[in-house]
């Protein structure tokens, strides 16, 4: 049996975290190492390990993790054209994946040059 993702953890309340958003498919809370003024993990409640590994079937959490990315950015005051935010999605340890749970960073509150890294 695996271990579970520290994502599975705050999901299944074992690691406390608070929660931004949550819905039927996703949950959202701050990331512990924030590259950003504002930087926000929406995550599948589903354990998809990375984007890459997402099946047919996916389709709709998928499309909720944007759709709530929009509702969150909406919420923290970023979602203004002036201001913007930025979501990214890690696949692999060279992408800079450090956790095989599927996850979208929403970035704001600050300049995010072109290109990144």
């Amino acid at each position: 049996m695996n271990e579970k993702t520290v994502f599975q953890k705050i999901l299944s309340r074992e690691i406390p975290a608070p929660i931004l958003y949550e819905d039927d498919l996703v949950a959202a809370f701050h990331d512990i190492n924030p590259q950003a003024p504002t930087h926000v993990l929406i995550v599948p409640k589903k354990l998809i390990p990375r984007v890459g590994e997402a099946e047919p079937e996916d389709q709709a959490t998928l499309g909720a993790l944007l759709l709530a990315a929009g509702k969150i950015a909406d919420q923290l005051g970023v979602k203004d054209r002036s201001k913007g935010f930025r979501l990214v999605i890690n696949h692999g340890r060279d992408a800079g994946e450090t956790v095989p749970h599927l996850h979208v960073h929403l970035l704001a509150g600050r300049s995010l040059d072109w290109p990144p890294g």
